[in-house]
């Protein structure tokens, strides 16, 4: 027995030192997973305020006046901000709305899947009755908001560049030695939600994606109702995927007021 001793005082300690780093990773998921201090100096004045419950949303507002609205939700650590030039340019009938999440830029709030999924759809809500139309335009993390809120309201078509399944899978996979998956808040559980996606989707994959492996978006595609428009550039990686050839005619393509796009076509690829 006594031999045993250290044995057994080694196994208490690693399983005590494990229990801690699970604590830990629960207590700090939210950390891990929203990133708001990097967007917290845009280089301009947000021009758009929307009064939402426990707070205000301030963001930007690219070609105002236009018959069809874009709603664009960026990625964990994205300032919405430096997407302005790009929208203008890529969506010229689209008034877009450049939105900080809560928390974000200079929104007030603690983002949560539940806050931030809320006030897309109050988004929605408030600016459907001036356009014709509304579209959605998701990245990272911003493609599992436009995922619920085009499962919850009538978009007339859904992008999603670099999407995914759901965040603990994707954290799952980058801790398999964690229960992720039981211990995930907030799910962003894109799959769930797929089946009610009925409008013309857009997905964007990024081949060399070492954040949300390709693996993680074809899950989503095979989950949707209908055959979704793909674009699979397989040198890109999940942060520089915008600079590849065929990413901006393809979104500018899609959203096109004059354009349907073409579902269940061969993928295009780069």
């Amino acid at each position: 027995m006594a031999r045993l001793r250290p044995l057994l005082v080694l196994l208490v300690g690693l399983l005590l030192g494990y229990g801690l780093i699970v604590l830990l990773f629960w207590s700090q998921q939210r950390a891990l997973l929203f990133h708001p201090a990097f967007t917290r100096a845009p280089d301009l004045p947000p021009d758009f305020e929307l009064p939402v419950e426990g707070a205000v949303l301030r963001g930007w507002v690219v070609n105002p006046g236009q018959p069809l609205a874009l709603l664009y939700f960026g990625g964990n650590a994205e300032d919405v901000s430096r997407f302005r030039a790009d929208a203008a340019r890529l969506f010229p009938a689209s008034t877009v709305y450049l939105v900080a999440y809560r928390g974000f830029g200079r929104s007030s709030g603690e983002p949560s899947e539940a806050t931030l999924v809320a006030d897309a759809l109050a988004l929605f809500d408030h600016v459907a009755g001036q356009h014709a139309a509304v579209d959605a335009l998701g990245r990272s993390l911003g493609a599992g908001v436009a995922v619920q809120l085009a499962a919850a309201r009538p978009l007339r078509r859904l992008g999603l560049v670099t999407p995914f399944d759901s965040v603990d899978r994707v954290g799952a996979h980058h801790y398999p030695w964690l229960p992720v998956r039981w211990l995930a808040r907030d799910r962003f559980d894109s799959l769930a939600h797929a089946p009610g996606v009925e409008e013309p989707v857009l997905v964007v994959v990024a081949g060399q994606d070492l954040i949300v492996p390709p693996a993680h978006a074809e899950r989503l595609l095979a989950a949707l109702p209908r055959p979704a428009r793909v674009l699979r550039i397989e040198a890109a990686g999940h942060n520089d995927v915008q600079e590849f050839p065929g990413f901006d005619a393809e979104l500018a393509e899609f959203f096109a007021a004059e354009v349907v796009p073409d579902v269940g076509l061969e993928p295009t690829r780069f």
